[in-house]
C-alpha cells in the first residue's frame, strides 16, 4: 500500500509540489508539543489579526524581517498531519533521522495500527514555518501563550537557513526569550495573561533540559544493547522505565513517550543550552543575538563542504546530521568568543570619563 511517505516537516525548502495540503512538509518541523498550562489560564485568541500585527512590530525591533506567515485564516485547515514510525530497537537521532518513516496520507487510526510493529506518533501541527502558513483552526483554539509561541517560532525559521537540528533549538531560545519580553511589555497590566506567557517560556526551557537528560539515558541504554550486553527484551523494559520517569518529569500522560517523540523533542532540545548560553553571553540582548546568528548563518560551511571535509557518503545520513550540526555549533562558539573578545577590547580602549 502506498502510505504517502514523506519526511516530517514544517518547512518548504527545496520541495517540488506533490501534495497541496502538505506542500510545506519537507525537512523541517512540526512544532513541539505545547507545555502544560493552567486550565483556567487565558482564553484562546479572538482578534488574531491585531495580535499578529503587534507581534510583528515587536519582531521588527529584534531584527526579524517580515514574513508571509499568519496573514490569513484558512477555514479549510484544522491542522497539518504527519505520522512517524520507527523500530523499537533503534533510537533515532532527530526527526530528520532516515530511520524514521514519515507518512502523509494516513489518518490517526491507520497510523496507530502500525504501532504493533514499532513506535509510532500521529502529530497534528497548528502551523508550518517557511510556507506562508495560515492561521488555522487549531491555532485559534490554542491558549494565548501557545499562539504567541507559534507566531514567533515559525517566523524565526524564515530568518535563517541553518540545519534544522540547529534552527529548531535556536528558534526556541529566541521565541522563549522574546515571549518573556513581549509579555512584560504588552500584558504589563494583565497579570493572568502575562504569567501564562512567562510560565510557558520557563517550562519550555526546562523541558529542553529534561529531554536531553532522558535522551542521554536512552542513548546509553541503546549503546549497551548494541554492544550485545543486553537482550532486546531487557532493552525495552529498561527504556520503558526511562519513558515513565520522563513522562512524570514533563507532565505527560503515561504511555505518551516513545522513540519517535524523543527524536522529535531532541531536535528542539539538543543544542538549546548552547544557544541559551550564547544569548546570555551577548548580554541577554535579543537584537544582538539575532544579528549574531545571522552572521553565523552567512558564514557557515555548506553541506557539500561538510561531506567532502569529513569523507561522508552523502548529506542524508545520520553521520551527516551529527557532523553538520556540530560544525555549526562549533562555528557559533568560535564566533562568540571572537565577538566577546572584540567587545572587551573596545571597552578597554575606550577612554575613561
Amino acid at each position: 500500500m502506498d502510505k504517502g511517505k514523506i519526511p516530517l516537516s514544517g518547512h518548504a525548502r527545496g520541495l517540488a509540489p506533490f501534495l497541496l495540503l502538505l506542500a510545506a512538509l519537507l525537512g523541517g518541523c512540526v512544532p513541539q508539543r505545547g507545555t502544560d498550562t493552567d486550565a483556567q489560564g487565558p482564553a484562546p485568541v479572538e482578534d488574531w489579526p491585531a495580535l499578529v500585527a503587534e507581534i510583528r512590530t515587536f519582531e521588527r525591533r529584534i531584527g526579524f524581517a517580515d514574513t508571509r506567515n499568519f496573514l490569513r485564516y484558512s477555514g479549510d485547515t484544522e491542522a497539518f498531519r504527519a505520522c512517524g514510525y520507527v523500530s523499537r530497537s533503534y533510537l533515532p537521532y532527530s526527526y530528520e533521522d532516515p530511520a524514521i518513516e514519515w507518512f502523509s496520507s494516513v489518518d490517526e487510526e491507520q497510523c496507530r495500527a502500525w504501532g504493533a510493529a514499532g513506535d509510532v506518533v500521529f502529530s497534528e501541527s497548528e502551523a508550518l514555518g517557511e510556507s506562508a502558513t495560515p492561521v488555522t483552526a487549531s491555532m485559534l483554539a490554542a491558549p494565548l501563550e501557545r499562539f504567541i509561541y507559534l507566531v514567533i517560532h515559525e517566523d524565526c525559521h524564515d530568518q535563517f537557513d541553518l540545519p534544522y537540528g540547529v534552527e529548531e533549538a535556536l528558534c526556541n531560545v529566541i521565541a522563549f526569550k522574546a515571549m518573556a519580553t513581549f509579555a512584560e511589555e504588552r500584558f504589563k497590566s494583565k497579570a493572568r495573561e502575562r504569567e501564562a506567557i512567562l510560565r510557558y517560556a520557563h517550562v519550555g526551557a526546562e523541558h529542553a533540559r529534561l529531554t536531553v537528560e532522558s535522551y542521554q539515558r536512552l542513548a546509553a541504554l541503546y549503546a549497551h544493547h548494541a554492544r550485545g550486553r543486553t537482550s532486546l527484551g531487557a532493552l525495552l523494559r529498561a527504556r520503558d522505565r526511562i519513558f515513565r520517569r520522563a513522562e512524570r518529569e514533563l507532565g505527560w500522560a503515561r504511555g505518551d513517550l516513545n522513540n519517535v517523540w524523543m527524536a522529535n523533542a531532541m531536535t528542539y532540545s539538543r543544542h538549546y543550552s548552547s544557544f541559551e548560553r550564547a544569548f546570555d553571553a551577548l548580554g541577554g540582548d535579543l537584537p544582538r543575538t539575532v544579528a549574531f546568528f545571522r552572521n553565523v548563518d552567512a558564514t557557515k560551511p555548506s553541506a557539500a563542504e561538510i561531506v567532502a571535509r569529513h569523507g561522508l557518503q552523502n548529506d542524508r545520513s545520520v553521520d551527516f546530521l551529527r557532523t553538520y550540526e556540530a560544525a555549526i555549533v562549533q562555528a557559533a562558539q568560535k564566533a562568540l568568543a571572537d565577538n566577546l573578545a572584540a567587545t572587551n577590547a573596545k571597552e578597554i580602549l575606550l577612554p575613561h570619563r
